[in-house]
């Protein structure tokens, strides 16, 4: 074997690695373009955005919630959840928007929690959108 010869060769294995390297770019981009085209990983419906107020009558121990401002969310898709009775203040048809006000319990005692729950409309999916906890 020379020595000089092996210093001056020009045979790399750049070549091999570009080609490994092309190859996995391909792949990559299949499965990307894949993904997209047969919709795996599907889309989900995302919660209203909107803010709310409690407003409590504490004489009669009455609890309203207004909705103050942002998205309108349809009556059918959200309910009020009290740790102490289950009322429901909504109808089952239109829309709670802003400037909105609602009965959301008539009996809050000390240490109780009302919450107001959106559920998505596929039933897969829900998320507390506000609560109330009496100290």
């Amino acid at each position: 074997m020379k020595l000089k010869q092996l210093f001056t060769d020009d045979d790399a294995v750049s070549p091999v690695i570009g080609v490994i390297l092309m190859v996995a770019i391909t792949v990559i981009l299949a499965a990307v373009i894949g993904a997209f085209v047969l919709d795996i990983g599907g889309s989900q419906e995302a919660a209203p955005q909107a803010s709310y107020n409690w407003n409590l009558d504490s004489t009669a121990d009455e609890l309203d919630l207004e909705h103050s401002g942002g998205d309108d969310i349809s009556h059918s898709s959200i309910e009020i959840q009290t740790s102490a009775t289950s009322e429901d203040p909504f109808t089952s048809s239109g829309t709670f928007s802003a400037g909105t006000t609602v009965d959301a319990a008539s009996s809050v005692t000390s240490g109780s929690t009302v919450s107001l729950v959106w559920e998505a409309s596929s039933g897969d999916s829900s998320q507390v959108l506000s609560d109330y906890e009496r100290s």
